[in-house]
Order: C-alpha cells, then sequence, then structure tokens
C-alpha cells in the first residue's frame, strides 16, 4: 500500500499519478513534531477519511441547494444516502471544522465529528478513529493539519475518478512503514496490477475472496469491471455485479480504511479484521475467485505455530517465509472450478530454499498452475523486490466461462459464456517484463494496451472464442508442457520458457557487417593500446613505473 509522484505528471486519469501526495506528505510530516509515527499514522488518515467524505457530501449538498426552488431538500439524508454519498451531520462538516481549526477544543470537535458520521452511516460503525482530544496530542499541530488537508480534495467526482484516496493513502502509508523501521512489509497495490489481474480472471459472479485485501482495491476493480464490461464488449450487456464479496486483513488502519472504501462505494462486503494465518475468518469459505497481493517474503508469520495445518496440502511451508503459506491458503480457499491470480515475489519461481521448491513441485505435477507473469521492475512504490503473478485453476477441463451471455451453467447460476478449452499438462508463460511506461524517474505502470495484450493472450489460451487464436510469440509467450515444466526443475520463471524476441534483420550482408565490426574492433584496441601506454607514463613519471 505505498508511493511518490512529482507534482507535474498529475494529469492522467486511470490513477497511475496524482501529484502531490509528496508535498502533501512533506507538510504533513513538518507538523509531527516528535509524535511517534504509528500514533501520526491514525492522526493522518483519519483526517483524510473525512475530508473524503466531506468532500462527497459537499459536492452533493451544492447540488441539492442549486435545485431547491424544484424541490429538492440539502438537509433530507436520504437524497445523499440513495446515491451512495454518506450523509454528514452539521457538526461534521468539514467548514465546521475549518473554522475552528485554531482553537483549543479542536480535538473534542473532531471527536464529535467522528461519532456523529458513526452515529448516522450504520456501515463505518467501528470504523473512525475518536482519539483526538487527547492530552498528548498537540492541538497547534492539530489545527494546522486540518488547514492543510483543506487544502486537497480528495472525496468529489473527480477525485473518486482517480483514486486519489488511495494515492493518497498509498504514499502515506509507505512513509510511515519508512519512519516505522519496516519499509516494504505491506503496500497497496499498483492500480494497473490490479486491473490486470481482474481483466484476465474475469470476476463476472460468483464469490470474490482477498485474504489479503489491503484497502480493498480488489473488489473494487472487480466492481468497476463488471460495470465497464455491462454497456458490450461481447456479453450483450447483461454482466450484472453479481458477485459476493470477502476478505481479511490483519492490520486494524488498512481494514479501516477497506471498510471505509467499500462503503463509500456501496459495495456490500463480508471484510474481516485478523490474522488471516493464525485466525482465518472465513473457514468455510470456497471462492469462485481469489485476488491477492500478499507481503512478500514474510519472515515473522508465525508458521512454526503451524506445522500440521491442513492448508499445507503440498508441504509445510517454511517458518521463515510466508510466501507457500499464502499460495497453499488461497488454494485451500478456491471452489472445484474456481480460479485464483495473484502477486508473489520472483523468488517462488525459482526458489529452492527450506523446500519451497519441493511444495512448489507437488503443485505443478498436481496441475494447479495455470498461468505465469513476469512484471517489469518498478510498478510498486515501497518494495523494490520483482515481482510475478501467479494463476492457480483447480479444474483446467473444458468447461463454460463465467462470462455472461452464452448457454446456462451447469451450476444453475445464470448464462455462461463460451466455453474454455481443456489445458490440462500445459501452462501457459508470458514474460512482460519489458512492456509499461515510465511516469516519473522511478516509477512504471502497465499501459492499458499492456494490459489487453496480457490479458488477451490468457483469454486466447485458455480457449476463449472472442480472444481469437492463440500462438506462441518468441519472447513474450509460450504454451508449456508438464514435461518441459519437468525438464526445468520445476522453475517456473517465463524467461525459461518464451525464449528470445527475434531480432528484425537490418538488410546488411552478414559478410559486410563482419568486415565492418571487425574493422571497428581493431580502432578500438588501437585506442587501448594508446591510452594504456599514457596510463604507463604517467605513472613512471610519479615514480610508480615497472
Amino acid at each position: 500500500m505505498a508511493k511518490a509522484r512529482n507534482r507535474s505528471s498529475a494529469t492522467k486519469n486511470d490513477g497511475a499519478t496524482v501529484g502531490y501526495e509528496a508535498q502533501l506528505w512533506q507538510m504533513a510530516d513538518a507538523l509531527r513534531g516528535s509524535m511517534d509515527a504509528a500514533e501520526y499514522k491514525h492522526v493522518v488518515l483519519g483526517l483524510v477519511f473525512l475530508k473524503y467524505i466531506s468532500d462527497a457530501f459537499e459536492e452533493q449538498h451544492a447540488k441539492l441547494l442549486a435545485e431547491k426552488s424544484k424541490g429538492a431538500d440539502p438537509e433530507d439524508p436520504d437524497e445523499y444516502r440513495a446515491l451512495s454519498i454518506f450523509w454528514v451531520p452539521p457538526e461534521a462538516r468539514w467548514a465546521h471544522l475549518k473554522a475552528k481549526a485554531r482553537q483549543s477544543t479542536i480535538g473534542r470537535l473532531v471527536d464529535d465529528a467522528m461519532a456523529g458520521i458513526e452515529r448516522d452511516n450504520p456501515a463505518l460503525k467501528g470504523v473512525l478513529p475518536k482519539d483526538y482530544a487527547r492530552p498528548a496530542l498537540d492541538k497547534t499541530r492539530l489545527g494546522q493539519l486540518i488547514d492543510l488537508i483543506s487544502n486537497i480534495k480528495v472525496g468529489d467526482e473527480a477525485s473518486r475518478a482517480k483514486d486519489v484516496l488511495g494515492r493518497v493513502y498509498e504514499y502515506f502509508l509507505s512513509q510511515f512503514a519508512s519512519a516505522e523501521g519496516k519499509k516494504g512489509g505491506e503496500f497497496y497495490t499498483p492500480r494497473c496490477v490490479v486491473k490486470l489481474l481482474v481483466e484476465m480472471l474475469e470476476p463476472y459472479r460468483g464469490r470474490v475472496y482477498d485474504p489479503c485485501c489491503g484497502s480493498s482495491g480488489m473488489f473494487v476493480q472487480s466492481v468497476e469491471f463488471i460495470r465497464a464490461h455491462a454497456k458490450g464488449n461481447g456479453n450483450g450487456g447483461k454482466a450484472r455485479a453479481d458477485i459476493s464479496i470477502y476478505g481479511q486483513e490483519s492490520n486494524y488502519t488498512t481494514w479501516r480504511l477497506a471498510k471505509m472504501n467499500l462503503a463509500i462505494r456501496g459495495i456490500d462486503g463480508q471484510i474481516a479484521h485478523g490474522d488471516t494465518f493464525h485466525a482465518d475468518r472465513h473457514p468455510d469459505l470456497k471462492a469462485d475467485f481469489i485476488l491477492a497481493n500478499p507481503p512478500f517474503n514474510v519472515s515473522d508469520w508465525g508458521g512454526e505455530r503451524l506445522r500440521d495445518d491442513k492448508r499445507w496440502k503440498y508441504g509445510a511451508p517454511p517458518a521463515g517465509n510466508a510466501n507457500f503459506a499464502w499460495v497453499q491458503h488461497i488454494v485451500h480457499h478456491l471452489a472445484p472450478a474456481g480460479v485464483a491470480g495473484f502477486v508473489l515475489a520472483n523468488g517462488s519461481m525459482s526458489s529452492n530454499q527450506s523446500g519451497e521448491g519441493e511444495i512448489r513441485k507437488s503443485m505443478v505435477e498436481a496441475d494447479l498452475v495455470d498461468c505465469m507473469v513476469a512484471l517489469p521492475g518498478q510498478l510498486f512504490y515501497s518494495t523494490q523486490i520483482p515481482a510475478c503473478l501467479w494463476f492457480i485453476a483447480r479444474d483446467k477441463r473444458g468447461q463454460p466461462s463465467p462470462r455472461p451471455g452464452g448457454h446456462p451453467s451447469p451450476t444453475g447460476r445464470g448464462d455462461w459464456g463460451e466455453g474454455y478449452r481443456d489445458r490440462r499438462g500445459e501452462v501457459l508463460f508470458i514474460d512482460a517484463r519489458k512492456l509499461g511506461r515510465m511516469v516519473d524517474r522511478t516509477h512504471r505502470e502497465l499501459t492499458d494496451e499492456d494490459i489487453a495484450r496480457i490479458a488477451g493472450t490468457y483469454h486466447a489460451w485458455r480457449g476463449e472464442k472472442e480472444a481469437g487464436k492463440y500462438a506462441d510469440a518468441l519472447g513474450f509467450c509460450k504454451s508449456a508442457t508438464l514435461e518441459e515444466v519437468l525438464k526445468h526443475g520445476h522453475v517456473l520463471t517465463p524467461g525459461r520458457y518464451v525464449g528470445a524476441e527475434a531480432q528484425e534483420d537490418d538488410g546488411e550482408p552478414f559478410e559486410e557487417k563482419m568486415r565492418r565490426l571487425t574493422a571497428t574492433l581493431r580502432e578500438q584496441q588501437t585506442e587501448a593500446a594508446k591510452l594504456d601506454a599514457a596510463i604507463a607514463a604517467n605513472l613512471k613519471e610519479l615514480g610508480y613505473g615497472g
């Protein structure tokens, strides 16, 4: 959950860049004083949440005021709830707090505002922080922070379209993680990566689960995907948000944002708080789709206390790395025809440490691995660890797809689209490391064209009729047999399978090219000899000659 950018790049509407997170962070951090970062995190993010709610409310309030002559009532809560906008009581409105920001009672006023919003909006009960009046919190700094946050829009329609709340939260969490000395332990999934996972899995209907859901980005994107595709795109306009959402998040602050993120968008979801490994809140869930971005390479996950857990069907994961605990937890929760897509560190594709290779071998031989995607670097903002996508399918036999508009499904869940082909004994490898574009000096994003290319390749390989015919492409994708994977020692790194991209013929005859290159080499060797002689002469002059 985390990131940075510069002001000049703040125009794109896909949420990839916002522009002022770094500036906002610098100003907010200057107001922290001696307060511990872990404590300050709740103070700042609580106010950002409140500003989000207030922005959306104020925008609608202004529209209703303008329509008052036509009978609109700007003080009727139902006028807001009908549009999935939270009703903000007078004592909680941002203008009221801003006007009182310099008063010594501002802490109590913010607490009252939070309590009022929870009172009038049951979906937010227990979500908002209410400890701003505590003596340890410097009220002058709190007032300055309110003034600062007053200058940003996070909840109006334009900001919601860019997911500004998620972007600001994501960057702040990265900086807090750094200040708390555990940088990279948890991070927000870049929007383009979430979009890629969702486009590949196509979660049109059924149970959607994320065991480490962060701020609920996977769920939000899943619902957005369904709404976008409901206008056509091969499904006849029949797609509906016919999904049930289940999630779990161990970080309390992040869990609160997840609850809020869904509630703000009018999405119902069963989001539990707790440790997924040691207190699984959905123990009997069998999900149709699982999308996840677990924290990479977690060493302190308490694995030594779970050696004989029923989830470890393919081998006990090492106590020092949770990667294959996440993988097996996900497989455990998949329905018989379920599919999963998740992000992992690149090491998961090839590591043989502490039995990880044996677990991966067992999963490959069980024919669970459907597709592997190597991602470009610099996509994530709080970790530089290279990442990949795993796609797991419980049943790779020919089966109906969840795309609406086709024949009735065998489970009686409505019309399904054209079926998938039988993919047993095959794995698709996609090397996407060369894709993406730099959005600033240090961060890359996958473009919509990149996402369409990767997802389209997977859909064609699965046999979806409307995706066209699949073909291997040197340097990009390869459909490999289990025998080929076995020859590579069950290593799942796409680069091992896709080969090198064919170089374009430049038209220069081979003999001419060799003569030219040889002549260039001789020139460089002559120049190198001259430089060596000059260096030797200088050293001799200084008394270091041989």
